[in-house]
C-alpha cells in the first residue's frame, strides 16, 4: 500500500501519534459505546459483548497484520520478525475478517448468541468503523486512479481519488441507515446482514478506482483486490444469512 501523502503525525510531547491510530481507537471505543447501549434497549446483558469486542479487537489486529502480509506483501515475510511486529502492517479487510471470526468464536454455543447481538453489533460497528476511516482520509494513503472528479484530493503527482474518504462517506451512509431502520422498527434482527451487504457491495466498488500505477499498489489476484475478494464473502454470508432467516 503506498505510504501515508497527507497529515502524517501528531506530535503531543515526546509522543509522535499517528491520526490512523488516534481515530481507530476513538472509533472502537465509540462503536462499543454505541453497541452498549443498544445491546441494552434490546433487553440484553451487555457484558458478554463487551468481553466479544475486547477479543475481537485483538483478533482483529493480528488477522490485520497477517494479510497484510500473506497478500500484500509477501515479500516481508524474509524478516523472522515481521509477524511479530504487528504495526508495521495491517489491512482493514484483514482486521474486519479476524475480528467477525473471533466474534463468533465467543458466542458460539452462548445462549443468547451472536444473531441475537447482532442489531447492537451493527450499529456500533458502522460508526466506529467510519471514524477509522476517517483518520485514513486525512493522511490520504489509499490513493485511487487520476482524476478530475470534484471530490478527488491533491497528491504530489496530481489529483487522485482519495478512498480513504470515499469510505468514510460510505459508512457514515450506512450508520445513517442502520440508525432510521432501528427507529422503524424495520430489519429487526437483520441490521448486521444488512450492514455487511452494503459495506461489501460498496467497498468492491471503491477498491475497483484503487491505484495501480504507484509503488507499493495494491496487488491483484485473479483480477480482484485482496479487499475485493473480502467483499464477496461479506456479501455471500450476508446473503445466506438473510436467506436462512426468511419466514417460511
Amino acid at each position: 500500500m503506498p505510504g501515508e501523502l497527507g497529515l502524517r503525525l501528531l506530535e503531543v510531547g515526546p509522543l509522535a501519534l499517528r491520526p490512523t491510530g488516534l481515530l481507530a481507537a476513538a472509533g472502537l471505543v465509540t462503536g462499543l459505546l454505541v453497541a452498549v447501549r443498544a445491546a441494552r434497549r434490546d433487553g440484553l446483558d451487555h457484558a458478554p459483548l463487551v468481553r466479544a469486542v475486547v477479543v475481537a479487537a485483538g483478533a482483529g489486529l493480528l488477522g490485520a497484520h497477517l494479510v497484510h502480509l500473506l497478500a500484500y506483501h509477501p515479500e516481508e515475510l524474509a524478516d523472522p520478525w515481521a509477524l511479530a511486529r504487528l504495526g508495521d502492517g495491517l489491512s482493514s479487510m484483514g482486521g474486519l475478517l479476524g475480528g467477525a471470526a473471533a466474534m463468533a468464536l465467543v458466542f458460539r454455543g452462548r445462549t443468547p448468541g451472536l444473531g441475537r447481538y447482532g442489531d447492537a453489533l451493527a450499529l456500533g460497528l458502522a460508526p466506529g468503523w467510519a471514524l477509522g476511516r476517517v483518520g485514513c482520509a486525512l493522511v490520504r494513503d489509499h490513493p485511487g486512479h487520476r482524476t478530475a472528479f470534484p471530490l478527488a484530493a491533491a497528491y504530489p503527482d496530481g489529483a487522485r481519488h482519495d478512498l480513504g474518504t470515499y469510505e468514510a462517506v460510505l459508512v457514515f451512509v450506512l450508520a445513517a441507515v442502520l440508525l432510521a431502520l432501528r427507529r422503524r422498527g424495520a430489519a429487526r434482527g437483520r441490521l448486521l446482514q444488512v450492514l455487511a451487504l452494503g459495506y461489501g457491495v460498496g467497498r468492491f466498488a471503491l477498491d475497483a478506482l484503487r491505484a495501480t500505477d504507484l509503488p507499493g499498489s495494491d496487488p491483484r489476484l485473479a483480477g480482484l483486490t485482496p479487499a475485493q475478494w473480502g467483499c464477496l464473502l461479506l456479501v455471500g454470508w450476508a446473503a445466506w444469512s438473510l436467506r436462512a432467516k426468511r419466514p417460511g
